[in-house]
């Protein structure tokens, strides 16, 4: 018979000679192989694969899902005298009811050959209970069922020999030795007993089912290779009979950015290079462990990670070069649950042999170091380690340093706990300015603080501590930075009126475009939304069309909350769009700007409203949270950023006027005298120009509080006692009840007639206007403007405002366009919406 296996290869990675067939290893975890049915599935995806990649398959499989789990549990009970039976039974009658489906004409034998495998782990329980079966030897024989019978299980649902798939028992093949590294193949004696093996084994057409995590030690003694052992096996096998490439098979469809669970946009990678792959499984990738690698890089073995449930993905090639990608970045993982201790004192500055003392006591502990940290000061050095070692670490160190300690040389020893490893990877981040600095923007924008920095010589690696708490945040922020995914802003809406009803339509017909799959630029993410009495918080999304009513069923409305729903943990950024016009939610904006909530707001109350409070918002907005408020003046148009353009690129505002009221704009546009001005008033409200109370515009106090606006953005910190203003409604009239006020309106008329025509007569009009000048000179008032205002030439609407700066003296700069109703001014909001998304990142 000819050998079932190539011949050894003097040049690994080299195509096998023409007349041999080539060679594919393949390798099926627990989570395949979770039953019978999945046992089948595997079966044809191999069919499939030897139709359409003919050559030797040779398939490593684990156990059965949580069978090595249960094996584990099962030798512990029965060394420490508890009840193993009834454990033991349910795993016995797993594995029957398995072949039952799998062999149900018992051609195989496979029900018996399980009974008999079971009956031989029941004398060993039995042996190890009485104390007789102890050995590592005795355990690792337990802990190995599960790949035995695995091996077997999907040798018959391909149909067992006659279908032309045989068995390989690694444990006659494979030798592994303990180590300090972990447990290594003996590869010179591998690759012996597997050409000893070869030629006493019949002909195999299509291949052999290999048993994975199994092996024996260079004494013939039964071991495992630990966890993750199987994809170890696989590469080990991959390596010995020369294939052509390894192929894992798992539950995702391949290798992704980071972990989905975590990230719910991470991105499955198309190829990685050896190095990438070994840093990402180091740092908590669970795809694939470190291990697996070495003996696939060793040998130029090719692996591919691909997923049982949806073959048809191309999944993740690993080789020892990747192809390029439009990020440095290839991906991200977390490593939990550890430990930062740091060693400080005046005394390490200069000392050498610090850091080896220090290593040295750790190391004689038994304590593993993730990552070091050290200042070019050498004041202090600092390491990570896992948490469940912390105590004994810091007990290691100081007693190592303890007679500096003693003479207050050295600080002591601090363990903070709770700390969470961030490693980014990427093969093109090896020579690439400005990688760091991304991912520390990325953090910053988040709110999330370094706790400690490494980054090796290759550049291949940044790691940073955080803190738990900031961990998926940070994650998330970072893996955004990178291009990876969308930026996701966690969005809370406060005050559904008439431009935030605007605003909810223009997020429904936005969303789709803004987090298109080829524009991967932004995630608005509404989670909240309130009125003055309740709101209605979504866990992941609340769908902008739904959200009025998703508000009738909310609950009562706790501002606190509502913020710490909107700042959730696991999102990267936050953000409050407050439509209400409530001078008491603007109360909050302090605080949320502090706690890196950004707010944007068509409400005039923050930036017109108390001084003080103002400064404090514009305090807090040095903590990170922006504040967008450009729909507070003209609405949708650019005023603010223009002048603040002006600002700061060096120029001097020496004054500034224009209508800065669409409703008084439209009101004074149409007023010749045609028609009472009561009457146009009235068509005002019907139009939806004015406030329910036209009061509120005809007083003139909003054209003021924008004055405020402008004036404070300019540097003058007016307040509206400071503004001059002209309340165009009679003091008769101010104070009465809306209804009166309304059937009063005609008192307007005559003083209002009598000024315009009296414009008339100099060949002017009538222009509400905003005024402040050089010396911060601040009114608001009707007027006759001068001949050839732009005030007089506006439609409609049309807010209209002139800058006089040091640069525009004679000619000022004019900024004008429509300036009133909803759609216009929720435009604006949704515009300092998307500024400051793309001031974290977005590519818009």
């Amino acid at each position: 018979m000819p050998s079932p296996l190539a011949p050894p290869r003097t040049d690994p990675g080299q195509p096998l000679a023409p007349d041999l067939k080539p060679v594919h290893v393949h390798k099926y975890g627990g989570s395949s192989l979770a039953d019978a049915a999945h046992y089948q599935r595997v079966a044809a995806l191999l069919d499939e694969m030897d139709a359409s990649a003919p050559g030797l398959q040779f398939v490593v499989v684990s156990a059965m899902h949580g069978v090595t789990d249960t094996l584990i549990a099962l030798a512990e009970a029965s060394m420490s005298a508890t009840d193993w039976k009834p454990a033991f039974m349910a795993l016995r009658q797993r594995h029957l009811d398995a072949a039952d489906v799998l062999d149900a004409d018992a051609t195989h034998g496979l029900h018996a050959w399980l009974k008999a495998r079971f009956a031989e782990l029941g004398e060993t329980l039995t042996a190890m209970a009485s104390g007789q079966a102890r050995s590592e030897a005795d355990i690792a024989r337990v802990h190995g069922l599960g790949e035995v019978c695995s091996s077997r299980l999907l040798q018959v649902a391909l149909g067992g020999a006659d279908a032309g798939w045989g068995r390989l028992d690694a444990r006659d093949v494979l030798v592994a030795n303990p180590g300090e590294l972990g447990v290594t193949v003996d590869w010179e004696a591998s690759q012996s007993r597997l050409a000893q093996w070869s030629e006493r084994q019949d002909y195999c057409a299509r291949g052999r089912v290999i048993t994975g995590f199994i092996a024996r030690d260079g004494e013939g003694a039964n071991t495992t290779l630990g966890r993750n052992g199987s994809d170890y096996s696989a590469a080990a096998f991959g390596r010995l009979l020369h294939a052509n490439e390894l192929t894992i098979w798992t539950d995702v469809d391949g290798v992704l950015s980071a972990d989905p669970r975590l990230v719910p946009d991470a991105v499955c990678l198309d190829s990685m290079s050896y190095a990438e792959a070994n840093e990402l499984s180091y740092f908590g990738a669970s795809v694939l462990h470190p291990r697996t690698i070495a003996p696939a890089l060793q040998a130029g073995l090719a692996i591919r990670i691909r997923n049982t449930c949806n073959p048809a993905a191309p999944g993740t090639v690993i080789s020892l070069a990747s192809a390029a990608a439009a990020s440095p970045v290839k991906g991200l993982s977390l490593v939990e649950r550890m430990a930062l201790l740091e060693l400080s004192g005046a005394g390490l500055i200069g000392v050498p042999g610090t850091a080896e003392r220090m290593f040295a006591a750790l190391h004689a502990a038994g304590v593993s170091v993730t990552m070091i940290s050290q200042g070019s000061s050498e004041h202090s050095i600092c390491c990570v380690v896992r948490e469940a070692q912390a105590a004994q670490a810091r007990e290691a160190v100081a007693n190592a340093f303890a007679d500096a300690i003693e003479k207050g040389l050295v600080a002591g020893v601090e363990v903070t706990p709770g700390i969470v490893i961030l490693a980014a990877v990427g093969d093109g981040m090896v020579g690439s300015p400005g990688v760091a600095a991304r991912l520390f923007d990325g953090l910053a924008k988040a709110r999330v603080n370094i706790r400690a920095i490494a980054q090796g010589a290759s550049e291949r690696n940044i790691s940073v501590a955080l803190d738990a708490a900031d961990a998926v945040r940070g994650l998330r922020a970072v893996h955004s930075a990178f291009w990876l995914s969308p930026q996701t802003l966690s969005i809370g809406l406060i005050g559904p009126g008439k431009v935030g009803r605007a605003l909810l339509g223009q997020l429904a017909d936005s969303l789709q475009r803004l987090a298109g799959e080829g524009q991967r630029g932004i995630d608005l993410r509404l989670r909240a939304i309130a009125n003055s009495r309740r709101m209605s918080l979504a866990p992941r999304y609340l769908p902008p069309q739904q959200a009025l009513e998703a508000l009738e069923a909310g609950e009562a409305l706790d501002l606190d909350t509502f913020a710490h729903h909107v700042r959730a943990s696991h999102l990267p950024h936050a953000l409050i769009v407050d439509c209400s016009g409530s001078d008491a939610i603007a109360d909050y904006y302090p605080q949320w700007l502090a706690a890196g909530i950004h707010v944007v707001t068509p409400s005039k109350h923050a930036g017109s409203g108390d001084l003080a409070r103002y400064q404090a918002i514009r305090a807090a907005t040095r903590h990170g949270g922006r504040f967008g408020y450009e729909a507070t003046v003209g609405a949708g148009l650019p005023v603010i950023m223009t002048l603040r353009n002006q600002l700061d690129t060096g120029d001097e505002l020496t004054a500034f006027e224009g209508v800065l009221s669409g409703t008084l704009a439209w009101l004074f546009n149409r007023f010749d005298g045609s028609v009472p001005f009561s009457a146009l008033v009235r068509e005002a409200r019907e139009l939806g120009y004015t406030e329910p109370d036209p009061r509120d515009d005809l007083s003139g106090i909003d054209v003021a509080r924008k004055l405020v606006i402008l004036a404070r953005e300019a540097g003058r910190m007016l307040s509206l006692e400071d503004v001059e203003i002209e309340n165009l409604v009679p003091p008769a009239l101010q104070d009465v009840p809306l209804e009166e006020f309304l059937a009063r309106l005609e008192e307007l008329d005559a003083p209002l007639q009598a000024r315009l025509e009296d414009a008339l007569a100099g060949g002017g009009a009538l222009r509400y206007l905003a005024r402040m000048d050089l010396e911060g000179r601040a009114s608001v008032a009707l007027v006759v403007p001068r001949a050839g205002h732009a005030s007089l030439y506006t439609r409609l609407t049309d807010n209209l405002i002139q800058f006089h700066t040091r640069r525009y003296t004679d000619n000022p700069l004019v900024v004008q366009g429509p300036g009133a109703g909803p759609e216009v001014t929720a435009a604006g909001v949704f515009g300092d919406v998307l500024a400051i998304a793309q001031a974290l990142g977005a590519r818009l």
